[in-house]
């Protein structure tokens, strides 16, 4: 193989290994206990967007490190990370206890906006009586309401979102990017390499939000059904990170994705 072929297989490598690992289990459930709570279904691309920025930081600070020094870095992230998959675990137990609470408690009521995108409805999550804000109107939704659903937005930057995907930053299939940085002989193609693995995990993500969204934008104007899908989706995090903590702490392997 010539060394151009062999740089570009590397680089695609990264591409493609970065896509998939946005589809991780753990990831999954984490964003989507999070994008229903978007009021523009096609917005959802900003909150995974958001998650792959910050799932890329602690990559491309490990990868850096381990391409310069070799199987030190290896060794030790090695060593720590059953706890890095212990923290994510805890991390998506909390985020379903957190949505199954809201539920419980009564804090998930239907809401009408005008956000400039046209009047909309969406379910919001709020420590104020549900008497305190308008309900849903019971005249049938005009074409604003609807056209609202494919208009793009501006992009906006998600905090909590990208605070998830920097806890989720060195679990799951991002191991194996981390270990095949030593067998890359330029330090130039490693780096390549990390940064089109991030770019394929960020538009991975993006792409997946849409489709996590939808359950939610379908019940935005039924909220028994949006307090199903939000406790669904609750107890699937509480459950995926309990396994997680628990394939950490005991070596084990429960779920094979």
């Amino acid at each position: 193989m010539e060394p151009h072929s062999g740089i570009i297989a590397v680089l695609a490598f990264g591409f493609f290994l970065g896509l998939k690992h946005a589809t991780d289990a753990d990831h999954v459930v984490a964003v989507a206990n999070i994008v229903g709570k978007e009021r523009n279904i096609w917005q959802s691309i900003w909150l995974g967007a958001s998650w792959g920025a910050g799932h890329s930081v602690p990559l491309v600070i490990l990868g850096t490190v381990v391409l310069i020094s070799n199987e030190i870095a290896i060794e030790r992230y090695e060593a720590i990370a059953p706890f890095l998959e212990v923290g994510v675990g805890i991390m998506l137990v909390y985020l379903g206890v957190s949505a199954a609470w809201n539920v419980l408690r009564g804090k998930l009521h239907i809401h009408q906006h005008d956000h400039g995108v046209g009047p909309h409805v969406h379910v919001h999550a709020t420590h104020q009586p549900q008497a305190s804000h308008a309900r849903l109107s019971q005249h049938k939704p005009n074409s604003d309401n609807h056209n609202s659903f494919f208009i793009l937005g501006r992009p906006v930057f998600r905090v909590k979102s990208f605070a998830i995907g920097i806890v989720h930053g060195l679990a799951g299939s991002a191991a194996v990017m981390v270990v095949l940085l030593p067998t890359i002989d330029s330090t130039l193609t490693g780096l390549g390499y990390i940064a089109l693995f991030s770019i394929g995990t960020m538009l991975s993500m993006a792409t997946l939000t849409i489709f996590l969204a939808l359950p939610f934008k379908a019940a935005a104007s039924k909220l028994a059904l949006n307090r199903a899908i939000t406790l669904a989706a609750g107890a699937i995090s509480i459950a995926v990170g309990a396994i997680l903590i628990t394939e950490s702490l005991f070596d084990a392997t429960i779920m094979p994705f």
